[in-house]
């Protein structure tokens, strides 16, 4: 029996947690069939009760997006109760706040892992199906970090730019199909990333007191707690616009959060490189 428009088969990576938590939830009240991906065994677990309490459909499953036979498995057991994927968000990702003198190329490579080859994982596994049925939404969860860079954050904005530019391409190459790709870009967002990106930079943090670059640190650090202390965004804000991006019969490229967000990476775009870098230089400290 054919799905219903609102009953598509839906796999957010990340999904237990955060903005992908916040997807899921907003996405199953629409009806649409998700299936919530993470690793870690106790936010699975909270989450099914969650669900279960409000009736909705929501599966939470175990997958390493870093792990070939982890998504392989995670695919196959999505496909024999629910059929083909019919909408793909990579959600997943982490965050490395570190210089990009000092942070170590394996960490470097782990930056990448998570937020850009997971999701070439994931798209080049679902999209075979989606080509044949003609059919089909990859929503790639970006940030404003994929088109301003901030200093500290290369090793994230970095990775998050090859997400965009990966993104502009599948895009061209897969509309003739019927698949649809698009990019959200988050400001920031209080979720659990950032607790998480502190731990992955513990290991960093005697040079960030003391290294030859604990200066710009301690001015990244001013900036970020200002700049943070103003977001009044919320990962239910985010939700709501990945709904309206895939309902619309034509969605944009690129949706940013909030909208307001857009414009500052429009004036950022248009400015001048010399005044956008002092204009980041006074407000981070560097």
């Amino acid at each position: 029996m054919a799905k219903t428009p609102d009953a598509r088969t839906t796999l957010i990576t990340g999904g237990t947690d955060g903005l992908g938590k916040a997807m899921a939830f907003r996405l199953a009240r629409e009806g649409y069939r998700v299936f919530a991906c993470g690793r870690n065994a106790e936010r699975r677990a909270r989450l099914s009760e969650e669900a279960q309490k409000l009736n909705l459909p929501i599966t939470p499953l175990e997958m390493d997006v870093c792990n070939d036979l982890s998504v392989d498995a995670g695919l196959n057991e999505i496909r024999s109760v629910a059929g083909p994927v019919d909408i793909l968000i990579n959600n997943a990702g982490v965050a490395y706040g570190v210089t990009m003198e000092e942070i170590r190329l394996e960490d470097l490579r782990r930056q990448f892992e998570a937020n850009y080859f997971a999701a070439v994982r994931l798209i080049q596994r679902v999209l075979p199906e989606m080509r044949a049925r003609r059919r089909g939404w990859i929503v790639n969860m970006s940030s404003v970090s994929g088109r301003t860079t901030l200093p500290v954050m290369g090793p994230y904005s970095s990775s998050k730019h090859a997400l965009e530019a990966m993104s502009d391409s599948l895009r061209h190459e897969v509309r003739p199909f019927g698949v649809r790709v698009i990019l959200i870009e988050p400001s920031y967002i209080r979720t659990n990333v950032e607790n998480a990106a502190i731990e992955l930079a513990a290991q960093y943090r005697p040079l960030m007191r003391e290294g030859p670059y604990a200066g710009v640190y301690s001015g990244f650090l001013r900036g970020w707690r200002k700049y943070t202390a103003a977001s009044k965004t919320k990962p239910e804000d985010c939700a709501e616009i990945v709904l309206g991006a895939l309902r619309a019969a034509d969605p944009a490229p690129r949706y940013p959060v909030p909208k307001k967000a857009g414009r500052r990476m429009w004036f950022m775009r248009m400015m001048p490189g010399r005044w956008a870098d002092r204009m980041i230089m006074r407000e981070f400290g560097v």
